[in-house]
Parts: structure tokens; C-alpha cells; sequence
């Protein structure tokens, strides 16, 4: 039976504000937010209320969008110096996902192009806001259709019966919806491959126990939860046939940035002879960055290691770390499943020809860049 959208929305653009559900409060409480001003978008970004690249990208333009048509200025002029206050604050929220910095630019080049159509600006200004919104709306259903693509490219690579580890969550959660890494996997049971889940807990946020557990339990897809050092112990029992995560970003060679934890999935995986597939859109690969080396590292507050649901679980006087992402050497990395297939070492140049194929596809269709 074909999937369809989860019974649940990530996030909308409505007339009340930015709506999104509560990730943080997963799998007790369904809980939804409207925000009606950037500076709550940017901080739902910050706190993981939203969180996943693809999310957190259209999650960005959206607060970009909301910001300034909540604007009350009347010149260009001024509304220039708000966008770039808006893009600045929504910038800072999270260093490592790409996309957010991509979505936030294409913004800033809708904003300026918008500026260049005649009119007075009293014209002007209802129509940029309008421009704004009708694009971060845009980015949301080219977020879905960009998935539904990857989960079609990438579900042939999956086994026709067996049992796919993931880590963290590359869900519909993690993006507009259908999700990158559980995309594929939803593709490949839409094919009528039989597919289990083992979805690692994914310390310390616990985004496998919490969100991953969750949306594939309510598809109806068998899904096994295990705690991160479990993985290895199943991968030599012969448990698990493949590895698939997301990613936040993925430098030019194919070196990728994911939540902390997958470097370990990624060597296990090589170690026991288990292909290890990351599914990321285009907008996620970042090819100013010629390594894994350059990608920034976001560190998160120790009190999300030393406390499990407001709860201490360690010494009051223990230093803790909290890397939230590390980086997982292309070596590892069977191939790479984007909306424009599904790319394998050399990865410098296969993830380059993919934008170069994107590129033409553009140019000979005039249609606006998606990914």
C-alpha cells in the first residue's frame, strides 16, 4: 500500500504564524506551536523544537518570511536593514546544518530580485512580503518532493528482506515531510521489500527512541529499538544487512557531518561488511568545502549528558562534553542517495556532476532552483 503523508505535520506556514510540533515533548505529548515572530522561529531552531537539515531549513526561510511581514516599516530602505537583522539572528542559531544557511541566502536573493521589479515602494513592500512567503511555502513542498525523489533513487539499494539499521532521525520530523533516510526506507516498503527498522536510541537527545521509534511505529513499519552500543553486537550476529542515516552537511569529497554517533555506525558497518548509505538532498552538500575538516561542530549544553528528563544521572561535579555532530570519512560511505540519484565514490566528482546535471536541467527549463 503506497504511503502517504504522516498523520502528523512538521511545520506550515499559516495566518496565525510559523506552526510546528513540539519535538522535544515526542512520544508522550503531540503537542503544536505557532510562532508569530522570527525571534520564536529562531529560537525553536535553537532548543530543537524543529530540528533535522531539511527542517531546519525550511523552518529558516519560514522565520525570514513571518519576520518580515510582521514588518511595520515604510521604505525599502529600512526594510533591508530588518531582513538582514532577521537573517543575521536566524544564522546564529545552529552552526552545523547547511541547509539553514542555504535556505536563508535563497531568501535574501528573493528579497533582492523582488527589489528590482518597478513601482513605488508603497507597492513595493506588500509585494516583497508576499514574494517571501510564497517562497518559504515553495521550499516546503519542494522539501517533500525532493524526499519522495531520494526515497525513490535509494530504495533499490536496500535488501529485499532484511533488517536496516538508522541513528538519529532522517524522518518526516526531520524535514517538510516523508523524511531522507526513513524516506528510502519507506520507498523500499512502498516496492514491497520487507523491511525491519533497528533505530539506535541515539544519546543524548534521544532522537532514535523518541521520533525515529515513533513515526515508523505509527506507519506500521517493524522498528526495534537498541541503545548506540548495541549496534556492533547485532552487526556480527549477521542482524543487520545496511546502515542508512541523513546528514546536516556533506563536504565536496564526500566527508559527512551527522549527528554524533554515526562515525561509530559508519566503521562498524566497514568492519562487518554492511553497506553504509547516507541520504541527503543537494541544498545539504556543501561544495565550497573541500573536506569533512572545514565543517563546523556544534557543541550543546553537558546538561543534556548529565541529565535525562530534568533528572541528574551523573555526579553534580562531573565535567561533560556534548559534540551534537561528527564527522564520518567518505571512505566509509558506500554512496550518497540525493534527488538526483545516487552518487558513489569518487565522490569530488560524482557530487559535483550532480550539480552540473541540476544546472542544466534549470537553465533548459527556466525553472527556480530546487536543492
Amino acid at each position: 500500500m503506497p504511503y502517504s503523508q504522516p498523520g502528523f505535520t512538521t511545520i506550515e506556514w499559516t495566518e496565525d504564524g510559523v506552526r510546528m510540533i513540539d519535538q522535544t515533548l515526542l512520544p508522550a505529548q503531540e503537542v503544536y506551536r505557532t510562532y508569530t515572530d522570527y525571534q520564536g522561529v529562531a529560537e525553536a531552531i535553537r532548543s530543537m523544537v524543529i530540528r533535522g537539515a531539511p527542517a531546519i531549513g525550511v523552518a529558516a526561510a519560514m522565520g525570514v518570511a513571518l519576520g518580515i511581514s510582521r514588518s511595520t516599516v515604510s521604505t525599502v530602505d529600512e526594510l533591508r536593514t530588518e531582513f538582514d537583522e532577521i537573517a543575521n539572528t536566524i544564522s546564529k542559531t545552529r552552526p552545523t546544518a547547511v541547509n539553514l544557511f542555504w535556505a536563508v541566502e535563497r531568501m535574501r536573493r528573493v528579497f533582492e530580485s523582488a527589489l528590482t521589479e518597478t513601482g513605488s515602494e508603497s507597492e513595493k513592500i506588500p509585494a516583497l512580503k508576499a514574494r517571501l512567503a510564497d517562497e518559504a511555502k515553495r521550499m516546503l513542498a519542494e522539501d517533500i518532493a525532493i524526499n519522495q525523489a531520494m526515497g525513490k533513487a535509494g530504495a533499490a539499494l536496500l535488501p529485499d528482506s532484511g533488517t536496516v539499521l538508522t541513528h538519529c532521525n532522517a524522518g518526516a520530523l526531520a524535514t517538510g515531510g516523508y523524511g531522507t533516510a526513513l524516506g528510502v526506507i519507506r520507498a523500499a516498503v512502498d516496492r514491497g521489500k520487507k523491511i525491519q527498522v533497528f533505530a539506535d536510541e541515539t544519546r543524548p537527545f534521544l532522537q532514535g527512541a523518541r521520533l525515529t521509534a515513533w513515526e515508523l511505529s505509527r506507519d506500521g513499519i517493524p522498528v526495534t529499538l537498541i541503545t548506540d552500543n548495541m549496534a556492533g553486537h547485532f552487526m556480527k550476529q549477521g542482524r543487520i544487512q545496511a546502515a542508512i542515516v541523513g546528514a546536516d552537511r556533506i563536504a565536496a569529497n564526500g566527508d559527512v557531518a551527522n549527528k554524533i554517533g554515526t562515525y561509530t555506525v559508519a566503521v562498524l558497518a566497514r568492519e562487518n561488511e554492511i553497506p553504509f548509505y547516507v541520504a541527503a538532498p543537494l541544498s545539504t552538500i556543501d561544495l565550497k568545502l573541500t573536506s569533512g575538516e572545514q565543517i563546523p561542530i556544534e557543541e550543546r549544553s553537558a546538561h543534556e549528558v548529565t541529565h535525562l528528563a530534568g533528572v541528574s544521572i551523573a555526579p553534580d561535579d562531573v565535567e561533560a562534553r556534548h559534540p551534537a555532530f561528527d564527522v564520518t570519512p567518505h571512505r566509509y560511505v558506500t554512496a550518497i542517495i540525493t534527488e538526483r540519484g545516487v552518487a558513489r565514490e569518487p565522490y569530488t566528482e560524482s557530487l559535483a556532476a550532480m550539480f552540473r546535471s541540476r544546472d542544466r536541467a534549470i537553465g533548459s527549463s527556466g525553472d527556480r532552483v530546487i536543492g
